[in-house]
């Protein structure tokens, strides 16, 4: 029997379906060898040598392969068919060569599908190549790069910057577009402006609105009526006027859909619709791809195969009708800059199952192939059909000018199904207008703008709004805003744009930079950490061509010439290297101080922007004597007073005011205390710290305090716990204090071995709460002490060993039996009965759980075998 191998188990399950006992199918479990993470692993004065190692949870998979290949002496590699799948065959086809599995007459061969149905795979399997070898090269020119630039670059930043991890080849790219756009949202100056609008009522009395685009005779700008005043003679002109409708035009418009998905849009829409990461997406994808839903998820193509094509048609005529068909099918071609893949689009396998056919039992995968679907039915649906229509309105004298618009759906075409997701909201004149007739007199309506002017102005609205005597002209205040903070859909939109990286790449990408600390997410948007800009300062003042957009975007169009065999990739690896290594030895020979004074010189715009009362910005706010320099700790960067030990004051990059910024609350005797903010939060301190002092009593602001709300007695409050409530009734003092988990009471009697702990609910229990209630608290505590000290759940029923290592089992629990794999758990379906659950089964019900918590599972490490000793 020939042997096949793909990368996956579950994969593996489902070829195995289709091709039947004829073929032994295995499984590689992803690569086989990796470089190993030490010096040497690539070799530039020996034309880039590569030493590759099989890695340790790899053995016993590629020994399997070794094994099947004793008996059959014929090999298919399947491996996914991009460039890794590609790297992974060759690979395989490397180890089971040096391990003699792979003789001279062993027949090897390589077949791609990229969908997992019957057909499919039949047809891939009539059509055998050999390993593309320029793939294969393009894979380890790339590889190479990584390695030399992370491995002799990551150095650099743990010598010169403490606390910085690491650098990479696209990865420091992708950091400097979110350090660049929190820099421009900084600098940022908003700018105020009015907006002017009125409504009006038909003589049917209906009524529209209509916003001013005329006035004094001057077509106006956005930002034309700059402030208050002018926004009130804005609204005068307005109301002091005779008006009626010039002209009313309308034009029929047509909106096309978007096309069907490649990796990156799938990502930026599940991100969009679901606040899915990249990385979980395509988690969810390759489980859809596997269990044959969907075709391959790793392509910038955009194309779909003639029969996928024609199989749509007939799927939308069948469900919408002959007249939601167009004439002809549509074709797409890709915009994005360096796409090259020939694969097709990420597409459904059975265009006439949906979601409810399909009757997928995960809610991600559900959600996700649903949106495939529709965007894929979409596609190749008939356009939109609409009527915009302009209304404008004007004055005798020609002063004052008010435009209306609308628009009106025709025929919903595709919108019927389906609507691309928009990255951040925008203003569209999507209502709808009643009749209006040209030469109608445009009179202000009965109705008023008086709710919307009550809402601009409400409490705790930021606007100012003027609203006319008859209250059907309302001018509104505006400011202009900073451009949006990247979220991950942004960001790999911006990728590919630029040309950064590859589809396979972007979520790997997107997931380091947070793994690294040097990137958050909050709200789904991504903010630099202080470690993140200091990282990237340092990369654009000592190695700025190497996190060059248009430098990492020409790199990528060589190493996909490369892919195509025009070029060779030890001669791309020469040039890259020559100029590289020179820029790494000049750094290396730099003092940290010489460092930080070249950063400290590039960031002092953002550092130390002028006072409001003119005096020097990097004199120290707190001391007056000292001078503000750029420093380095493990948590990132900071400004500190060069004052020091003398003066102790620090804040974070950001700025002066910025989250962090020390505050002196007041005197308490001869102690000062401040408000500073740490790696955990705001905190109060009593004095500061010195050689005899070094650490002085400080107390976290509890859950709910608010730091701008803090003053010297609560701060005082707070220094002064724990807080004693009073002596118990059988002995022992009860006290009140915050801790790791919130607020809690202590107490311990005269007989007990460990103190009792009791949580309080309110945070202002520890200030407040009496003895009886204490009392009565550390009773119920004492009666009912909880779950710990309870013996470990028995299995139910033991199945064996996970196929990434660890052992897996079927245990009760206390909402029912479920299988418990490491730190994974998952619940059994309430059909399946835990004596007739398999090994199978419970690896399947494991993965699915991991992949949707997002954890990455690590095989257990092999245990050695103990060697008897001789008698």
């Amino acid at each position: 029997m020939p042997v096949v191998v793909v990368e996956s188990p579950a994969k593996a399950k489902t070829i195995n379906k289709y091709l039947g006992p004829d073929y032994t199918v295995l499984a590689s479990y992803g690569h086989v060898r990796d470089l190993p993470p030490k010096d040497g692993s690539v070799d530039p004065d020996h034309e880039f040598s590569m030493t590759w190692e099989v890695g340790t949870d790899s053995r016993k998979h590629v020994k399997a392969i070794a094994d099947a290949l004793k008996d059959d002496n014929a090999l298919i590699l399947a491996t996914d068919p991009d460039r890794e799948g590609e790297a992974i065959s060759w690979h395989l086809q490397e180890a089971l060569t040096k391990r003699r599995s792979i003789k001279k007459d062993t027949a090897v061969s390589r077949v791609t599908f990229n969908a997992i149905t019957k057909d499919a795979v039949t047809k891939a399997m009539q059509n055998p190549r050999e390993v593309d070898m320029p793939l294969v090269e393009a894979y380890l020119a790339r590889r190479a790069l990584d390695y030399l630039v992370g491995f002799n670059l990551s150095p650099v930043l743990w010598r010169k910057l403490p606390g910085a991890k690491s650098a990479g080849r696209v990865q420091s790219v992708c950091l400097r577009l979110i350090v660049e756009r929190e820099m421009e949202i900084e600098a940022f100056k908003p700018v105020e402006y009015w907006s002017v609008k009125a409504l009006f009522e038909t003589p049917r009395g209906q009524t529209y609105e209509a916003r001013l685009v005329t006035l004094a005779g001057k077509k106006l700008d956005k930002h034309d009526i700059a402030n208050a005043t002018q926004a009130e003679l804005a609204v005068q002109a307005i109301t002091s006027r005779a008006l009626s409708v010039t002209s009313v035009e309308a034009k029929p418009a047509a909106r096309n859909p978007s096309a069907p998905f490649m990796t990156s849009t799938l990502q930026q829409e599940a991100s969009r619709k679901f606040g899915m990461g990249a990385r979980h997406a395509m988690q969810v994808a390759q489980r859809l791809y596997e269990a044959g839903h969907i075709t391959y998820m790793r392509t910038d193509g955009i194309d779909m195969a003639p029969e996928a094509v024609a199989a749509t048609r007939d799927a939308i005529k069948d469900r919408f009708g002959a007249e939601y068909v167009p004439d002809s099918p549509r074709m797409y071609k890709n915009k994005a800059k360096n796409a090259q893949e020939a694969h097709e689009c990420i597409r459904p396998t059975d265009m006439s199952k949906d979601a409810a056919a399909l009757k997928l039992s995960d809610d991600d995968q559900r959600k996700l192939y649903d949106l495939i679907w529709k965007r894929t039915i979409a596609c190749q649906m008939a356009a939109a059909r609409l009527e915009r229509t302009t209304v404008e309105i004007g004055s005798d004298d020609g002063q004052v000018g008010l435009r209306a618009t609308g628009q009106v759906v025709l025929f919903d075409g595709f919108m019927r199904v389906y609507e691309e997701g928009r990255d951040d909201v925008e203003d569209e004149d999507d209502k709808r207008l009643p009749q209006i007739m040209q030469g109608d007199p445009a009179r202000f309506a009965k109705t008023t703008l008086k709710d919307q002017f009550d809402k601009a102005t409400a409490d705790g609205a930021d606007k100012k709004a003027i609203l006319s005597d008859n209250e059907a002209v309302l001018a509104l205040q505006h400011h202009t805003q900073p451009p949006p903070r990247y979220t991950e859909a942004t960001l790999v939109k911006r990728m590919e744009e630029l040309g950064i990286g590859r589809p396979s790449t972007y979520a790997s990408i997107v997931t380091t930079i947070q793994d690294r600390g040097y990137v958050r997410k909050d709200k789904n948007r991504l903010i630099p950490e202080e470690k993140g800009r200091i990282v990237t300062i340092f990369l654009l003042n000592f190695f700025r061509q190497y996190v060059g957009y248009e430098f990492t975007a020409n790199l990528e169009e060589q190493l996909d010439e490369v892919s195509a065999g025009a070029r060779d990739y030890k001669d791309l690896l020469s040039k890259f290297w020559r100029d590289f290594s020179a820029a790494i030895a000049e750094t290396s020979e730099l003092r940290i101080s010489e460092v930080l004074d070249k950063l400290d010189e590039a960031l002092a715009p953002q550092l130390y922007p002028p006072r409001e009362d003119g005096s020097d910005p990097r004199i120290c706010p707190k001391c007056g004597v000292g001078r503000l320099h750029l420093k380095t700790s493990r948590t990132g960067g900071f400004v500190g007073c060069g004052n020091y030990p003398e003066c102790t004051y620090t804040r974070p990059i950001a700025g002066e005011g910025a989250e962090g910024e020390e505050r002196l609350l007041g005197m308490d005797g001869e102690d000062e205390i401040w408000l500073k903010s740490g790696r955990f939060g705001p905190y109060v301190q009593r004095g500061e710290a010195t050689p005899e002092n070094k650490k002085p009593p400080r107390a976290s602001l509890p859950k709910g305090w608010s730091k701008d709300d803090m003053d010297l007695e609560k701060a005082l409050t707070l220094l002064s716990l724990p807080r004693e409530i009073g002596e118990h009734p059988e002995g022992g003092m009860i006290s009140a204090n915050f801790g790791r988990f919130g607020p809690y009471i202590m107490h311990q009697l005269p007989d007990e071995a460990k103190p009792v702990y009791a949580n309080l609910k309110d945070p202002n229990d520890v200030f407040e709460i009496g003895m009886n209630r204490a009392v009565e608290l550390l009773a119920e505590k004492r009666a009912n002490p909880g779950r710990r000290g309870r013996a470990a759940a028995k299995p139910l029923k033991e199945l064996g060993e996970h196929p990434d290592g660890g052992a897996i089992q079927v245990l009760d629990g206390r909402y029912g039996p479920y299988v418990k794999w490491e730190k994974v758990n998952a619940t059994l379906p309430k059909d399946i009965k835990p004596e007739d659950v398999t090994l199978e089964m419970a690896v399947e019900l494991a993965n699915e759980k991991a992949a949707k918590k997002g954890t990455r599972k690590k095989a257990a490490p092999k245990k050695k075998a103990t060697k008897k000793k001789a008698s």
